[in-house]
């Protein structure tokens, strides 16, 4: 009858000005290093939204710049034209637009975006870290090789499950025998209804002499998983809704399991009575105790679950009567199974969970229980307790280190087996994760002495420091499972702020920051579209007229020419090798030259412009006709260059 209930950044900025420097001319051989172009994009951003040409892209660009430099009322003004075009953009600009509205005086309209930053922070943190898990394997590799574990000895064909300590015995569930109602069976499982048994318990841990135990308890239906309060006078157990020859049926008319407690009295139990937070509605089932016995924890799916199954807690009070059950919440519960809970003499919880991330099945979890009574949390026990199958009803003499679990592993004598172990490494619950990360520019050359930020997720300064000779930084210690900002501000580069999500659990998250310079210095030879991340000037399907997303990126180029009126520029189209290659070459030539019209359109004199399409005959990597590539490695050879010629 083992109840596994049912349930349950910023990308940089180029930066602005721009105009042409040219050095003296030393000879022609030299000309191409004595002549720059310094190029500050913000300034030709700004420029080219005024004629009507933008981007969210552009926006957050223009609005950033400002931000990060305290010009929070320009940062209102183009933050505003962003969302004005869009609020699907990343939680942090909410922030950033809330604090530039207040800057001008508009409170309203910011604490109502404040309120979207709020929920849009809150979706993206916590609620998705499982998802966020991906070494959770790595993880659990750390916590195995703690046990080792053994065939408990008294295991038979049928299920056996759910070891609980009593005395110097050992209470558990089995399926093993009918008693006086022969060959009865339970039509979901084809096993017999389970009763408890006892078995003697050794120094060592082994078990011997399985009895039927405690005949009072007994009915014809399921008993398992009880629980004993340290006197031995008191009893919580698990039972199908039968008590005092009346069955009790749900909706459904089926007959759910509840908790039920009895005393010890006069060598037997006896008073067997329901928890009162029982129904015929839902289940309760696997009672367990806190060490002072004030709290019993319990698996449920009672209104309020949060999944299949969840785990419960409800305080018993002097006079013996219970409080309100309470559900453990999110840190312990998922929207898969929690159940089988432990509560060890050291106040740590143990479960058995579908919903964390685990080897498979249901797998043994544990989380220490602060003095608050929170829970910071939640480990995967490892291997071998877990398994690839189930594996549960976990329990541990905190003292002796030995304990039993429960599992259907291969290589057991019958549907669910009970192994004894011995804990020869204890759990470290503390989690320590440290956060550190590299500085460089675009090339890679480390930057030093720059100061790095860190924030926490409501824009909090945590700490700040200095980027060492090597460009290395370091925060140490951060507090796991929360979400950080990193800002990296350096005089000649533009800030930028990265997001950083911390994971549930002991290690080291490094963090590269690539910082882009504010000023591009451009000499002829170079390829004007690095300075402003142009890859690929979009056409539609074979297609050569400009695109509105296309337009903007040419307005870019178009700036920079009218602020260098000697800059002659060369237009090179290229694609990739798929499709032949005289139509690869005539395609690329029309859009080469359809960017040529765009640009005389708008103002150039086309003496200044020369261009051409160059097919597949200028691939970047391998991916030639034949090859197997990519289509990361296709878009390499899909490029467009404008390749500067005169200064």
């Amino acid at each position: 009858m083992k109840l596994k209930l049912t349930y349950i950044v910023l990308l940089s900025i180029c930066s602005i000005n721009l105009y042409a420097q040219q050095k003296g001319k030393i000879n022609k051989a030299e000309k191409n290093y004595d002549k720059f172009a310094y190029i500050n994009a913000i300034n030709t951003y700004e420029r080219i939204v005024e004629k009507g040409f933008t981007s969210p892209d552009i926006l957050k660009k223009l609005g950033n710049s400002y931000y990060f430099n305290a010009e929070l009322e320009q940062s209102e003004k183009w933050y505003g034209q962003l969302f004005a075009m869009t609020e699907e953009v990343e939680p942090e600009y909410f922030f950033r637009y809330a604090q530039s509205l207040k800057a001008v005086g508009n409170y309203t309209k910011a604490e109502e975006i404040m309120v979207k930053f709020n929920k849009a922070s809150a979706e993206d943190k916590r609620g998705n870290l499982a998802k966020e898990q991906k070494n959770y394997l790595e993880v659990i590799k750390s916590n195995s090789g703690r046990y080792n574990i053994d065939n408990a000895g008294i295991n038979s064909e049928y299920s056996d499950y759910g070891a609980a300590f009593f005395n110097n015995k050992v209470v558990f569930t089995s399926a093993r025998d009918t008693g006086n109602f022969a060959k009865r069976k339970h039509t979901w499982t084809d096993q017999y209804f389970t009763r408890l048994y006892a078995a003697e318990l050794a120094e060592d841990g082994s078990l011997s002499g399985a009895e039927k135990y405690a005949n009072e308890l007994r009915t014809k239906f399921h008993e398992s998983t009880p629980v004993f309060t340290k006197d031995n006078s008191t009893v919580y157990f698990t039972r199908n809704n039968f008590l005092n020859g009346k069955k009790g049926l749900d909706g459904d008319k089926n007959t759910l399991l509840k908790i039920y407690r009895a005393t010890f009295k006069d060598g037997k139990w006896s008073n067997i009575v329901a928890l009162p937070f029982n129904s015929d509605s839902y289940q309760t089932a696997h009672p367990a105790l806190s060490p002072d016995e004030k709290t019993l924890y319990f698996a449920s799916d009672m209104p309020g679950t949060l999944g299949l199954s969840d785990i419960f807690k409800v305080a018993i009070n002097d006079d013996g009567t219970f409080g309100e059950p309470i559900n453990l919440g999110p840190k312990i519960n998922t929207e898969g199974r929690e159940t089988f809970p432990f509560v060890s003499a050291k106040n740590e919880l143990y479960f058995a969970s579908d919903g964390h991330p685990g080897l498979g099945g249901l797998d043994i979890f544990a989380a220490r229980i602060e003095e608050d009574n929170s829970i910071k949390y939640v480990l995967n026990v490892g291997e071998p307790a877990n398994t690839p199958k189930d594996d549960f009803a976990y329990i541990i003499n905190s003292e002796t280190k030995r304990g039993f679990l429960s599992s259907n592993r291969p290589g057991g004598v019958g549907s669910d087996d009970i192994y004894k172990f011995i804990e020869t490494k204890e759990l470290v619950f503390v989690c320590e994760h440290i956060l550190s990360g590299l500085i460089t520019d675009e090339e890679l050359v480390a930057l030093p002495n720059t100061k790095v930020t860190l924030l926490d997720n409501q824009f909090n300064v945590m700490k700040e420091v200095m980027s060492d000779s090597t460009g290395k930084f370091d925060f140490g210690i951060v507090e796991c499972d929360k979400k950080y900002y990193v800002r990296t501000e350096s005089e000649d580069f533009v800030t930028q702020e990265l997001p950083v999500i911390i994971p549930n659990e002991s290690g080291k998250t490094h963090l590269d920051v690539k910082l882009e310079r504010k000023t591009c210095i451009m000499k002829e030879g170079d390829d004007l579209a690095n300075c402003f991340k142009i890859n690929l000037i979009y056409f539609d399907l074979d297609k050569w007229n400009i695109r509105p997303d296309a337009a903007v990126d040419l307005a870019k180029i178009l700036d920079v020419l009218n602020e260098n009126p000697t800059m002659k520029i060369d237009i090179r189209s290229h694609t990739d090798s798929r499709a032949s290659h005289k139509y690869n070459e005539k395609l690329s030539d029309r859009r080469a030259k359809s960017t040529i019209d765009w640009l005389v359109k708008n103002g150039i004199d086309k003496s200044r412009l020369t261009g051409k399409g160059y097919g597949e005959t200028q691939l970047v990597n391998e991916c030639a006709d034949g090859v197997k590539c990519s289509e990361e490695d296709h878009q390499m050879n899909r490029r467009s260059e404008f390749i500067i010629t005169e200064l």
